[in-house]
Protein backbone atom coordinates (compact mmCIF):
# COMPACT_ATOMS: atom_id res chain seq x y z
CA UNK A 1 0.00 0.00 0.00
CA UNK A 2 1.42 3.59 -1.01
CA UNK A 3 1.30 6.05 1.30
CA UNK A 4 -0.26 9.51 0.08
CA UNK A 5 2.19 12.17 -0.87
CA UNK A 6 0.73 15.34 1.04
CA UNK A 7 -1.83 16.02 3.60
CA UNK A 8 -3.19 18.95 4.61
CA UNK A 9 -2.98 21.15 7.85
CA UNK A 10 -6.19 19.92 8.98
CA UNK A 11 -5.31 16.05 8.40
CA UNK A 12 -2.98 13.18 9.53
CA UNK A 13 -2.62 9.93 8.16
CA UNK A 14 -4.79 7.06 9.34
CA UNK A 15 -2.31 5.22 12.35
CA UNK A 16 -3.79 1.69 10.47
CA UNK A 17 -3.87 2.46 6.48
CA UNK A 18 -1.93 5.21 6.30
CA UNK A 19 -4.44 7.00 4.49
CA UNK A 20 -5.14 10.94 4.92
CA UNK A 21 -8.07 11.63 7.69
CA UNK A 22 -9.27 14.49 9.71
CA UNK A 23 -6.90 15.57 12.10
CA UNK A 24 -9.38 15.58 14.76
CA UNK A 25 -10.93 12.04 13.65
CA UNK A 26 -10.61 9.80 16.45
CA UNK A 27 -11.71 7.18 14.81
CA UNK A 28 -10.93 6.27 10.81
CA UNK A 29 -13.84 6.58 8.60
CA UNK A 30 -12.68 4.44 6.32
CA UNK A 31 -11.38 1.64 8.41
CA UNK A 32 -12.77 1.73 11.65
CA UNK A 33 -9.56 1.79 13.89
CA UNK A 34 -8.89 3.95 16.92
CA UNK A 35 -6.41 6.86 16.07
CA UNK A 36 -3.06 7.13 18.58
CA UNK A 37 -3.25 10.90 20.01
CA UNK A 38 -0.19 12.67 18.61
CA UNK A 39 -0.57 15.26 20.98
CA UNK A 40 1.16 15.00 24.24
CA UNK A 41 4.57 16.85 25.60
CA UNK A 42 7.05 13.11 24.51
CA UNK A 43 5.23 12.51 20.93
CA UNK A 44 3.05 9.95 20.00
CA UNK A 45 3.59 6.34 20.53
CA UNK A 46 3.64 4.56 17.25
CA UNK A 47 1.42 1.48 16.64
CA UNK A 48 4.15 -1.23 17.39
CA UNK A 49 4.93 0.99 20.90
CA UNK A 50 8.09 2.93 19.71
CA UNK A 51 8.32 7.01 20.74
CA UNK A 52 10.28 9.25 18.94
CA UNK A 53 11.77 11.29 21.65
CA UNK A 54 13.18 8.07 23.20
CA UNK A 55 14.59 6.96 20.14
CA UNK A 56 16.24 9.76 19.68
CA UNK A 57 17.52 10.22 23.35
CA UNK A 58 19.05 6.94 22.79
CA UNK A 59 20.56 8.10 19.85
CA UNK A 60 22.05 11.31 21.32
CA UNK A 61 23.35 9.07 24.73
CA UNK A 62 23.91 5.35 23.37
CA UNK A 63 24.06 5.89 19.90
CA UNK A 64 27.56 4.44 19.67
CA UNK A 65 26.61 1.19 21.37
CA UNK A 66 23.53 0.91 18.77
CA UNK A 67 20.78 1.00 21.28
CA UNK A 68 18.49 3.23 19.65
CA UNK A 69 18.67 0.70 16.53
CA UNK A 70 17.61 -2.40 18.90
CA UNK A 71 14.66 -0.25 19.75
CA UNK A 72 13.59 0.85 17.09
CA UNK A 73 13.13 -3.05 15.80
CA UNK A 74 17.22 -3.08 13.38
CA UNK A 75 18.63 -5.78 15.33
CA UNK A 76 21.19 -6.29 12.09
CA UNK A 77 22.22 -2.54 12.57
CA UNK A 78 22.30 -2.86 16.05
CA UNK A 79 25.15 -5.43 15.48
CA UNK A 80 27.37 -3.39 13.34
CA UNK A 81 26.97 -0.61 16.21
CA UNK A 82 28.09 -2.63 18.74
CA UNK A 83 31.06 -4.65 16.51
CA UNK A 84 32.42 -1.15 15.11
CA UNK A 85 31.66 1.01 18.51
CA UNK A 86 35.26 1.28 19.47
CA UNK A 87 36.25 3.12 16.32
CA UNK A 88 33.95 5.94 17.83
CA UNK A 89 32.26 6.04 14.36
CA UNK A 90 28.80 4.55 15.13
CA UNK A 91 28.73 7.73 18.13
CA UNK A 92 29.00 10.31 15.51
CA UNK A 93 26.23 8.59 13.12
CA UNK A 94 24.32 7.44 16.24
CA UNK A 95 24.04 11.34 17.76
CA UNK A 96 22.83 12.82 14.07
CA UNK A 97 20.12 10.17 13.72
CA UNK A 98 19.22 11.50 17.43
CA UNK A 99 18.91 14.85 15.74
CA UNK A 100 17.04 13.60 12.79
CA UNK A 101 14.54 11.46 14.97
CA UNK A 102 14.46 14.81 17.08
CA UNK A 103 13.61 17.08 13.44
CA UNK A 104 10.94 14.61 12.55
CA UNK A 105 7.17 15.23 12.70
CA UNK A 106 5.43 11.96 14.51
CA UNK A 107 3.71 11.19 11.29
CA UNK A 108 7.13 11.06 9.32
CA UNK A 109 8.38 8.60 12.36
CA UNK A 110 5.20 6.52 11.95
CA UNK A 111 5.73 6.34 8.59
CA UNK A 112 9.02 4.81 8.71
CA UNK A 113 9.19 2.78 12.15
CA UNK A 114 5.89 1.91 12.60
Amino acid sequence: MSMPAAKGPNEKFCSNRASIISARAEICPKCGVRQLSSSGVFGATTAGGRNRITAAIFALLLGGLGIHKFYLGRVGQGILYLLFCWIFIPTIIGFIEGIIYLTMTDQEFEAKYG
